[in-house]
């Protein structure tokens, strides 16, 4: 036999070592593992494919307010509970109310946060959100302090009124708008005010725009680190707003040493006093603030709008609640009370929350060996508690596929039926200030107009959720 036959020989054994190794890695949770759990006590299920898994199935596009194919097949064969291969790793997957709770009250002692490393990649080390143990508990103490600090502040409620206006005054001759659309610019121009004093019109606020959205496309995008790839370009796109943020931080000392008086009110100012953080950590606290307050504020704005366009009952009561707010005052802005007369906007909005599933699921793993009820999770491996699964249980919330905001009139275990923004120590530290921006966009537009959603719009579920044709919806306005 000749060298190149002999090297054929050498290329095929590598090949097909290579594929028993991956198939052997893949499939040895099922049979043994080195903590000792037996395998009759973990859940049931399948690992699929060598190497994918189930990851393409259990990501496959769905309608945002249902659990789609994947969950259906596998919980109906075993159970709200099973086991799976996803994300390159053994995985329990949770679509159980009380796991699910006990999952999230459990961070850092049973169970830690765990996204996949291309998601660090975009994000940084040091981001609030993929950040861990100490470092996670001593960023999310600065981020309730600056939170509380600027919910307080009725400047940070007039600016999200103006703004508000600001953007239905430019739909003053349009009778349909592209809603999600017209939400982002509200979500962008609120958060750019309010974490780094920008307006609309100034030009850094168009330059983190652009950037923003590269930076959101390779958040979603294929893990690859390829030129020109969206990933690529995501982690590029990151580099250049922390370049910009970090330009901002710099004028701001320097404008600070030429005129000590020349401070502003906004979250920035009060995160460069902030001694505990690092430069690095400071620049990735800003990219996180306009992270959580661009998508999720505006695709809840987005959810909100399309369940209340289809139902007017709900429609009418809000506008009465609204009106009834809106005959104590003359033209003078909202406040923080008028906020907390808002009730049945909050039952609309947890209603949306609910059905919508702003947040399919999260990524945890197993620090040790867990015990639940029947079951075992081995330390290692990766959990995925399913917050959608729970909203749309129908042995947790009656009438679960049908939008119902007057299901919260009682708040009996909201906690554990209502899980949007997560829960326990992870759980998103600026929730209220999304609700305070929803609800001051609702008092405007539901007292000016009445809306129709175009026929065959649906949020999908790709896991992030967009809304397939933008949310076109034709304008009625009111004649009082």
């Amino acid at each position: 036999m000749g060298e190149e036959g002999s090297l054929l020989i050498i290329v095929i054994t590598l090949v097909i070592s290579f594929v028993i190794g991956i198939t052997l890695n893949h499939f040895w949770p099922l049979f043994f593992n080195n903590y000792g759990t037996t395998l009759h006590v973990i859940p049931k299920g399948t690992f699929g494919w060598p190497l994918l898994g189930e990851t393409l199935s259990f990501l496959k596009p769905h309608p945002s307010n249902s659990i789609g194919t994947f969950l259906q097949q596998h919980c109906s064969r075993y159970g709200k509970v099973f086991k799976s291969h996803l994300f390159f790793s053994p995985t329990v997957v949770s679509c159980d109310q009380d796991l699910n709770y006990f999952i999230l009250q459990n961070e850092d002692k049973l169970f830690q946060c765990c996204y996949p490393k291309p998601i660090h990649g975009i994000l940084g080390k040091v981001s609030l959100l993929v950040a861990v143990g100490d470092t996670h508990k001593r960023l999310r103490n600065v981020s309730l302090s600056l939170i509380s600090t600027i919910k307080s502040k009725p400047e940070f409620i007039n600016d999200v009124e103006t703004l508000a206006l600001q953007i239905l005054q430019s739909w003053k001759d349009k009778d349909q708008v592209r809603y999600w659309e017209e939400a982002r610019k509200f979500s962008f121009n609120v958060i750019v005010k309010q974490v780094l004093g920008l307006t609309p019109d100034n030009p850094q606020s168009a330059l983190i725009l652009q950037d923003f959205l590269a930076f959101m496309r390779g958040l979603i995008s294929l893990p690859l680190y390829i030129p020109g790839t969206p990933y690529a370009r995501a982690v590029q796109a990151r580099s250049r707003i922390s370049s910009t943020i970090k330009a901002i931080i710099e004028e701001r000392r320097r404008k600070h040493v030429v005129d000590g008086d020349s401070k502003k009110n906004d979250f920035l100012e009060i995160l460069l006093c902030v001694d505990t953080l690092s430069e690095e950590e400071k620049v990735s606290f800003v990219l996180d603030s306009l992270l959580g307050g661009y998508e999720t504020t505006s695709l809840l704005m987005a959810m909100v709008v399309f369940f209340i366009g289809q139902s007017q009952t709900a429609l009418d009561q809000l506008k009465e609640e609204h009106d009834n707010i809106r005959s104590t005052k003359e033209k003078e802005l909202l406040n923080w009370e008028d906020y907390q007369k808002m009730d049945f906007t909050q039952k609309v909005i947890n209603e949306a929350l609910r059905y919508g599933n702003v947040v399919k699921f999260v990524h945890r793993k197993a620090l040790k060996d867990v015990k639940f009820k029947d079951y075992v999770i081995p330390a290692g491996w990766k959990v995925l508690p399913v917050f959608s699964a729970v909203h749309l249980d129908p042995s947790v919330h009656p009438n679960a596929l049908h939008f119902n905001p007057w299901r919260w009139e009682s708040d009996e275990q909201i906690s554990k039926k209502l899980t949007p923004f997560g829960g326990g120590s992870r759980c998103c530290p600026g929730f209220e200030l999304a609700k305070v921006e929803v609800a001051f966009f609702l008092h405007h537009l539901v007292q000016k107009y009445r809306w129709e959603v175009e026929e065959g719009e649906q949020p999908i579920a790709y896991p992030y959720v967009e809304f397939k044709n933008g949310l076109t919806i034709r304008l009625h306005q009111n004649s009082t």
